[in-house]
């Protein structure tokens, strides 16, 4: 399939589908498993994944396009039904067999990427989580937090040590079972249809092939230069949703004898989160295309950095252009302000990109 014919499917389910739904979703702050189940029917959650297992045998850049068109419609819709693309890439980057046997279930079931714990998000290094040596295989033992989509998930990727340093965090692949304690959905600012809690891992047993990646941290990093072009195309559907509302009301709204859009204050905050958004979206597939050829580290980072910088820059201007009508929740702008600040947050803070360009610039330059 092109990427106009998905780019043209994907805005057909988020208009028609996903954003008449939006709103209840978001206000019942539940997994949206209706919408999920259309979605899978197409292959959305498992883009990334070759046919052969069930997957659309798509790309980073089909991913971002999709993303893109869905978090138009609502960015917490579009990641609950997009994560398991992030899942998918790991079981596959791994390179083993196992893992590839998890990927068909990815079209049916929810699974997560454990990876953050309380005193580790930023430094993925300072993770705790622990895997013993038993007969068999291991055991798990250590808590994650904000882990998206665990009160669905049936199955998990773990990251846990195994020795020290970096080089000491192996990924574990683990079912749902005993041993793992799920705690109720964490109360968040936006994008709720995207639930994520706390995992305590309590001797949880994982046999000896379900030990997918001995060098854990470097495919944790891996998957993330793929995935943070997806995040940056959330962070750009935002802000084209913000832009279309945001004109719409300042084309109608009057002040003053005449339409909002006529003011100069008004129009230079429009015309600055239209730059924004080209730039936003020209980084974020420059960022995706690079991925499908495996090097893209440098412009993963800047895409992601700037996209959400814009999209929460951008909204609070568009909320502003609202004037009192942008803080109430009958307007689509409070949601959409509380949708993008996470942005800046998951899959690596915007500062942490920082680093990682100011690091990928020096090695670079030799």
């Amino acid at each position: 399939m092109s990427l106009e014919a998905i780019q043209d499917l994907a805005r057909r389910f988020a208009r028609e589908r996903v954003l008449p739904e939006a709103a209840r979703w978001d206000r019942e702050a539940r997994f949206p498993w209706p919408l999920f189940q259309e979605a899978a029917a197409i292959g959305f959650p498992v883009l990334v994944a070759p046919e052969a297992l069930g997957g659309a045998g798509l790309g980073p850049e089909a991913l971002a396009v999709v993303a893109e068109e869905l978090a138009y419609a609502c960015p917490g819709i579009a990641a609950a039904l997009l994560l398991n693309n992030l899942v998918a890439d790991a079981l596959l980057l791994s390179e083993s067999p196992y893992a590839r046997a998890f990927v068909p279930r990815l079209r049916r079931e929810v699974a997560s990427y454990a990876l953050t714990e309380p005193q580790a998000g930023s430094d993925v290094a300072a993770l705790r989580t622990r895997a013993e040596r038993v007969p068999g295989g291991y055991r798990l033992f250590g808590r994650k937090t904000w882990i998206s989509h665990a009160p669905e998930a049936g199955f998990f990727l773990v990251f846990a040590r195994v020795g020290e340093g970096r080089e000491g965090i192996a990924a574990f692949l683990l079912e749902r079972g005993e041993g793992v304690e799920v705690g109720p959905p964490l109360p968040k600012m936006g994008q709720k249809a995207s639930p994520a809690a706390e995992v305590a891992l309590e001797g949880a047993f994982v046999p000896e092939e379900g030990l997918v990646a001995r060098e854990g941290f470097r495919l944790a990093m891996r998957v993330f230069n793929r995935s943070r072009p997806m995040v940056a195309a959330l962070a750009v559907g935002l802000l084209a949703r913000a832009l279309e509302e945001a004109l719409a009301y300042a084309s109608l709204r009057e002040a003053f004898g005449k339409p909002l859009l006529e003011h100069q204050g008004v129009g230079f905050k429009l015309a600055e989160m239209a730059i924004d958004l080209e730039a936003a979206r020209l980084l974020t597939q420059k960022a995706a295309r690079l991925a499908e050829e495996g090097e893209n580290a440098l412009e993963a980072a800047m895409a992601k950095a700037f996209a959400a910088d814009a999209a929460v820059r951008g909204v609070s201007e568009a909320l502003q252009v609202f004037g009192g009508n942008g803080y109430s929740e009958d307007y689509p702008m409070a949601k959409l302000y509380r949708d993008a600040k996470v942005l800046q947050i998951y899959e690596g803070t915007s500062e942490i990109q920082r680093l990682i360009v100011l690091r990928e610039l020096v090695r670079r330059r030799g």
